[in-house]
């Protein structure tokens, strides 16, 4: 049966979820998930939560979905090996280096991939299993034909989102945030500015980013039937009565198979943003999916319900199973549950009944009241010597004794194997001078003085040299190319991308750019050499270590890291940092220029939005997609200390031109070689000496 997989954000919430039917909960716990803002967990509040949820049959899933520093790894550490001690049943993580940690520490507790992963491909899927992963969180842009393909396909359980807040960006590849305000969506400190107004060209009071919430209620057993494990609902921000409403409702419909009227209405009074959209789902990818949360006078009565639905009583959820003895030799009261386990309780020895003695129904009727608690009565049977009678309290008591012993053994956890992670390995990298990389967007910006330059790569999009052959092989005689490939492929484009690469290399490519796990295996099959990009999002050396694992020649540090954090981070591949360019802050689904004119020009100039200070984010296109990538206004720049970049052991510094026409481009490289001046009005440090919350 498809497990219901609900948020929670605090112990109320916590109980909001289990009472409404929520198969399993996922939650945060200290500082490495990705809703710092949320009340999250303290470790005493973690242990009291995994009680509350094993009693019940609910599953607990520990987000630990967030990109982790260096300096974390202690403090991760133990809080992985705290929290398979306490008995969480799944780690949800993002980082690779994460992954590895929860792999070697806590080998016996299942590791999720996050949406956070931005996986979107049954190539991704296949690659986390590789690694020993258990589940997936797809992103969540796919269609429904594209779920149905990987679950088709997969060699591990699928979770879907099916309910609540959507990010306009794909999940991982959101840097908006931090860039604006050096708060992370990486590092669970999103400060959403997607809910902002912003304009086209100059400000205007719209919303182009501001998506509605997911909603596929209407397509519960369809999800089931095409084979998705697990249906998440979105919300750990949110209040208990939210999370109370929606997993409710969810529930129903999975138990009932229909959606009401009532239903949709419960939904909407929750939270929305002017209704719900189920476009990626349908794949109706259009300017209907976009609206903003308006505060309306809040329904006491609908609060007051949701409420009551956790705070008063106990929704019996685990079905037990009874035997009920009353012999000339005592009394006894035996339960077991669905996992088999069995408690006793004994009871007096009956007396002789003077007038009506004990029947089984009488008997089985007083068994079975087993409110107040977490079971219900599936079966009973009983034995009874004739002329017998036992007081009600006694087989109350008996009831009591059984379940209180049941209750106790099902808080308990088998004792698991925790180990010691490996020590991560230390590699100094480069001692000299870092070399140059220059990636270009267009053809313009492949000048005559690019192409005279000393670079230690230049990265073009695949699409240009697919385009233009006499080019691609001028390229390739120069040497030292390698082929940029789209961030986002999914299963549907990845023929044509790898019928393009196997004839790029029948020409003499023979490298790569990747910026998405999904695309490594694909590559790799073709005997490209792999750089890896920034969307793999390398924070630490655990992860650096995991690339090294994966056979990657090069990894680009995220460009959320500090220079000391750079400089002190384990070089197991060559590593590259990008000092110079307008920073690409958000990967759209939506090409943000057909959503302004409803025509696709976003291959025919510069279009940009604008927000209320007068910032500007230039759009551009993710390769030759119709996704659009949002671009920082102010371009990032370090030339002019080049010697501090000298010392962080790389192996290129990379020049990354996006909007740049050619003499923009000749300038950059002639400031590459004679530094100017820093011009604060236009440029940026970035987030190399502040760094992220």
């Amino acid at each position: 049966m498809i497990e219901l997989l609900a948020p929670a954000g605090s112990m109320e919430a916590l109980r909001a979820a289990v009472q409404n039917g929520a198969n399993a909960v996922y939650l945060g716990c200290g500082n490495f998930n990705a809703r710092q803002s949320a009340k999250n967990f303290t470790p005493q509040t973690l242990g009291e939560a995994l009680k509350y949820c094993h009693i019940r049959g609910v599953a607990v899933h520990l987000t630990l979905n967030t990109l982790v520093s260096d300096r974390e790894i202690p403090e991760l550490t133990e809080l992985i090996r705290f929290a398979a001690r306490a008995g969480v049943d799944a780690f949800i993580v993002q980082d690779l280096g994460v992954a590895q940690l929860c792999r070697q520490i806590a080998p016996q507790v299942e590791i999720h991939g996050s949406t956070q992963m931005t996986i979107h491909s049954l190539a991704g899927v296949q690659l986390c299993a590789g690694m020993g992963m258990k589940r997936v969180v797809l992103s969540r842009e796919l269609s429904r034909e594209e779920i149905r393909y990987i679950c088709a396909n997969s060699p591990i359980p699928i979770e879907v989102f099916a309910h609540g807040a959507l990010c306009m960006c794909y999940s991982g590849q959101c840097y908006l945030s931090a860039a604006i305000g050096g708060r992370s969506g990486n590092r669970g400190r999103c400060a959403q500015p997607c809910r902002q107004s912003y304009g086209y060209t100059r400000w205007e009071n719209r919303y182009p980013l501001s998506l509605k919430d997911n909603c596929l209620v209407r397509y519960l057993d369809e999800l089931q039937e095409m084979g998705v494990a697990s249906l998440k609902l979105e919300g750990r921000m949110k209040r208990p009565e939210y999370v109370a409403a929606v997993t409710a409702v969810y529930r129903q419909a999975l138990d009932t198979h229909e959606v009401t009227d009532e239903m949709r209405e419960a939904l909407f009074k929750a939270f929305n943003r002017q209704g719900f959209t189920d476009g990626y789902y349908t794949n109706r990818v259009n300017t209907k999916m976009f609206g903003i949360h308006q505060e309306e006078k809040q329904d006491t009565g609908w609060l007051a319900d949701a409420r009551q639905s956790y705070e008063t009583g106990e929704r019996p959820l685990v079905p037990v199973r009874f035997l009920a003895e009353v012999t000339v030799d005592g009394s006894s009261l035996t339960v077991r549950d669905p996992e088999g386990r069995t408690c006793t309780a004994q009871g007096p020895r009956p007396e002789l009944a003077r007038t009506f003695p004990l029947t089984a129904e009488a008997l089985a009727q007083r068994v079975a009241k087993t409110g107040g608690t977490p079971y219900y009565c599936a079966d009973i049977q009983t034995r009874i010597d004739p002329g017998l009678i036992i007081p009600a309290s006694a087989v109350n008591a008996m009831r009591r004794d059984a379940l209180n012993q049941l209750t106790a053994m099902r808080a308990r956890r088998e004792e698991r194997t925790l180990r010691k992670p490996k020590p991560i390995p230390e590699y100094k990298g480069s001692r000299g001078l870092p070399g140059l990389t220059v990636q270009v967007t267009s053809r313009e910006q492949l000048t005559k003085q690019l192409l005279r330059s000393e670079t230690a790569m230049l990265y073009v999009p695949v699409h240009i040299l697919r385009e233009d052959p006499k080019l691609c092989q001028m390229l390739l005689q120069r040497g030292r190319l390698a082929a940029v490939l789209p961030r986002v492929v999914h299963d549907r484009e990845l023929p044509k991308l790898l019928a393009t690469l196997r004839d790029l290399r029948e020409a003499g490519l023979r490298e790569v750019l990747v910026g998405n796990l999904g695309l490594l295996a694909p590559v790799r099959e073709l005997g490209l050499r792999i750089r890896g990009d920034f969307g793999l999002n390398i924070f630490n050396s655990a992860s650096m270590n995991v690339v090294r694992s994966l056979e990657l020649a090069s990894a680009t540090v995220s460009f959320e890291m500090t220079l000391p954090q750079i400089r002190d981070l384990s070089k197991a591949v060559d590593t590259e940092l990008i000092a110079y360019g307008r920073l690409p802050l958000m990967l759209t689904e939506h090409c943000l220029i057909h959503n302004r004119t409803g025509e696709c020009t976003c291959g025919q100039g510069a279009v940009k939005l604008v927000d209320k200070t007068g910032a500007d984010f230039p759009i551009i296109r993710d390769g030759d997609t119709c996704r659009s990538v949002l671009l920082n206004g102010r371009k990032l720049s370090w030339l002019d200390r080049q010697d501090d970049l000298a010392k962080l052991g790389l192996w290129a510094i990379r020049l990354y031109f996006t909007t740049e026409n050619s003499k923009e481009t000749d300038r950059v490289l002639e400031d590459y070689l004679n530094p100017g001046p820093f011009d604060p009005g236009s440029c940026t440090r970035g987030l190399y000496l502040r760094g992220v919350e």
